[in-house]
């Protein structure tokens, strides 16, 4: 696995595996659970919110960054993160891996490269977020695998 900073040819592939990755959660899950009017509200055109998500991700100036995982020349997924270097602290906004490539470690690997770097650009803390239902529990293993210590929070939704 070759993991490597983002190039502008990829924004395409990584707004396509994005969208891809978390359709489920949206359609799925959110959809179902919430209902129409609260996800229209809350999540609008998802799609396009990802666009314009992933289109600004990376921007070093801003102290942004992605890294993109390949596998035999197939982008199998990637990590994006930003480092508030005043206050020590890193986020990561995303994680995502192709559903061909899970299990595999890449999540895993793109998570311990970004840590790397955000050690290297004065970080001391990282915070990284998931979702409590069943769609996110892949992604909270994963991050109590690498040492993260989970913060309940409840949030709640109804439609007026």
């Amino acid at each position: 696995m070759l993991v490597r900073a983002f190039n502008q040819p990829d924004l395409a592939p990584l707004t396509a595996l994005t969208i891809e990755t978390f359709r489920p959660f949206h359609e799925e899950v959110f959809r179902p659970l919430m209902g129409e009017a609260v996800s229209a509200v809350e999540y609008g055109d998802w799609r396009e919110g990802y666009r314009e998500q992933v289109a600004g991700l990376h921007a070093p100036d801003r102290h942004a960054h992605v890294a993109v995982a390949e596998i035999d020349g197939d982008i199998a997924g990637y990590v994006a993160w930003n480092v508030d270097p005043a206050r020590r602290k890193a986020v990561v906004t995303i994680l995502a891996v192709a559903a061909h490539h899970r299990r595999r470690r890449v999540g895993a690997t793109l998570c311990e490269h970004a840590f790397a770097r955000m050690r290297a650009l004065g970080a001391q803390v990282v915070e990284i977020g998931t979702g409590g239902d069943p769609f996110h529990a892949p992604a909270r293993a994963l991050y109590e695998e690498l040492g993260c210590t989970a913060l309940p929070v409840a949030v709640y939704y109804r439609p007026l």
